[in-house]
């Protein structure tokens, strides 16, 4: 039975594949995504997240070379505007000074997405785009929000299915993609490797339904 990798600590990442009924084993990279950001000057938003997607795969991976039955997914999001990539803020400060620009604006979300198939050595990606419209804040609700430290740990400095959803006035295109993986995504590169979705589920879904 093929087993998936996620090469990511993202809780939220985890969570979303769970509630698609896959339960991933956790790789964690540990690439250096500033070096390699420095590396690649003039870059565009998109490029940026595939290549980092692509290492963090890739640094994966190798662990992993002995065992046919790992299908490897690594994942990078940036929050593109203007052209310009915020990922994860490094302080407090940094993350009011994005969000100066960004309130009450559009932007878009672009996730890159890289599988390795260790079967046969085949490596897909592809980076899914969705546009978020933001909403303004007070200053007293952007004072809570950071208090929490959720801003700190995902690119933009916002989610969507926590504590900063009520922040976002509307999407276009997948929601998956904004959590930080987008699932159709990932269905259409596992079916380009030759691993069908619903072989991989582990699982029942953790999703609470309406009784």
């Amino acid at each position: 039975m093929t087993r998936l990798v996620l090469a990511s600590q993202s809780p939220s990442r985890r969570l979303l594949l769970r509630n698609a009924g896959i339960e991933p084993e956790i790789r964690v990279s540990h690439v250096d995504e500033e070096a390699l950001e420095a590396a690649m000057p003039g870059v565009t938003p998109g490029e940026l997240c595939l290549a980092l997607a692509k290492a963090k795969a890739e640094a994966v991976s190798p662990h992993y070379a002995d065992d046919p039955d790992i299908v490897v997914v690594a994942c990078d999001s940036v929050f593109d505007v203007d052209g310009q990539a915020f990922s994860k803020a490094e302080s407090e400060d940094q993350v009011r000074e994005r969000w100066a620009l960004m309130m009450g604006r559009s932007g878009v979300l672009r996730t890159g997405h890289w599988v390795v198939r260790i079967a046969t050595g085949q490596e897909v990606g592809a980076v899914c785009d969705t546009v978020v419209h933001l909403g303004s804040p007070t200053r007293q609700e952007q004072d809570a929000y950071l208090a929490t430290g959720e801003p700190l740990q995902v690119a933009g400095g916002f989610t969507i299915d926590a504590l900063g959803g009520a922040f976002v006035n509307g999407i276009e295109g997948d929601p998956s993609n904004v959590v930080g993986l987008s699932l159709p995504t990932l269905r259409d590169l596992l079916a380009q490797v030759g691993i069908v979705w619903t072989d991989l589920w582990n699982q029942s879904s953790s999703i609470v339904r309406p009784s």
